[in-house]
């Protein structure tokens, strides 16, 4: 934790998901187009609403995104499940700046509510990921809540989203 800013840019995430950030056979980002953020603006492990972690990013939204391209012609809008992995990633990315070893996984999430969609003619998206529970054993898990706004409107909201680390192979 300690040896990781609590901010990143374009060009670290992208790092990242090359895996040199956090080092070989440990958590990574998926590159682009799969990467759901362009920045972490803030990320803790004692902040947030449970004093247990959060993270904070941002995904600038643009009309060329590809998604729009493919769902749905003539009525695009951004899958919800990308932003549900959005804040997957973001999770699994707090575990990796902790200094857990292990690949990422997502393992699940209790509920989801989408009461909003991102549209091309949206600008910026954040996301707000704050842990309820982390377990660090021989089993590496992130257990948190979410939630995505565009434009600063509330769009998804997520409980007991769950993410672990695995050094099997």
């Amino acid at each position: 934790m300690g040896d990781f800013p609590t901010s990143f840019d374009k060009e670290a995430l992208l790092k990242c998901a090359k895996g040199e950030l956090f080092g070989p056979g440990n958590a990574q980002l998926p590159e682009p187009p799969m990467l759901m953020m362009d920045r972490i603006t803030d990320i803790s492990a004692d902040g947030g609403a449970h004093g247990k972690g959060h993270v904070v990013a941002e995904f600038d939204i643009t009309p060329d995104l590809w998604f729009f391209k493919c769902h749905f012609p003539g009525n695009p809008i951004m899958p919800g499940c990308l932003g549900l992995d959005g804040l997957w990633q973001l999770t699994g990315f707090n575990l990796g700046w902790r200094g857990w070893q292990g690949l990422g996984m997502a393992l699940g999430v209790g509920e989801v509510k989408l009461t909003g969609m991102v549209t091309p003619e949206r600008k910026v998206i954040r996301y707000f990921v704050d842990f309820t529970r982390v377990i660090d054993r021989r089993l590496k898990m992130g257990v948190a809540d979410g939630r995505v706004e565009a434009d600063g409107e509330p769009i998804y909201e997520v409980k007991g989203m769950k993410v672990g680390l695995s050094t099997a192979g």
